[in-house]
């Protein structure tokens, strides 16, 4: 009987083992894949302003307690304020985390823009852009975004690109990677897995949190205040 259950242990071990390598393998695929099928989109400041594209979408990140936007989100700011400054798209497209009341990425995103000369309605706020994909589905089904220069750190544009490509909206990325952060190692292990989740949902599409009524990326941003 002994012998038995160690040879069911045994089975159970090797079997584990070939799934969580079949698994690795698929993640490894699924990341080399994306990447690959991206990477010539990521251009340079100066690339990207021959692209006439509708918007500049800059995602959001973590804002302070004070409800101003933290260094990875100011330097993803600060890019996309370069890219409008040189003329890359007349408009700005904040996506971010406005879900709770005393959270509010976009506002943070937009004040950002305007206390640096950009006119308010050139910035548009989708306040339920809850992740890179809702962001991206958003994009092309609320704002009408056909094409856009996405500004992000480089580690997560791969994902982004992919993204809106698979929404059918013709993207580019410029990174926004001014500095070494602190954590980065982690948020590239946690990229890879979700290269793979966004990879199966940008086959079969599912609805984000919210839609809404259309508003035109080529309109008011000021129709998105709130």
């Amino acid at each position: 009987m002994k012998r038995n259950w160690k040879k069911i242990i045994i089975c159970v071990v090797i079997i584990g083992a070939c799934i969580a390598v079949l698994g690795g393998l698929t993640c490894l695929g699924v990341n080399i894949y994306v990447r690959n099928t991206v990477s010539e989109r990521i251009l340079s400041v100066e690339e990207a302003a021959d692209i006439d594209a509708d918007c500049i979408l800059v995602l959001g990140s973590g804002i302070k307690l004070d409800g101003t936007p933290g260094k990875v989100l100011t330097d993803r700011l600060d890019k996309g304020l370069a890219l409008y400054e040189i003329g890359a798209s007349p408009k700005l497209l904040m996506s971010g985390d406005h879900g709770r009341v005393n959270y509010d990425e976009v506002n943070a995103m937009k004040n950002y823009a305007m206390e640096r000369g950009v006119a308010s309605e050139d910035v548009f706020m989708d306040h339920a852009g809850f992740s890179t994909y809702e962001s991206m589905y958003r994009a092309a089904a609320i704002f009408e975004v056909e094409k856009t220069v996405i500004v992000t750190q480089k580690y997560h544009l791969y994902r982004s690109i992919y993204n809106a490509l698979s929404m059918g909206i013709d993207a580019y990325g410029v990174a926004s990677d001014l500095e070494s952060y602190r954590g980065s190692f982690s948020r590239e292990i946690r990229e890879c897995l979700a290269i793979v989740k966004d990879f199966v949902y940008c086959i079969f599409q599912p609805k984000p949190t919210y839609l809404g009524d259309v508003i035109p990326v080529s309109g008011n941003g000021d129709l998105t205040n709130g």
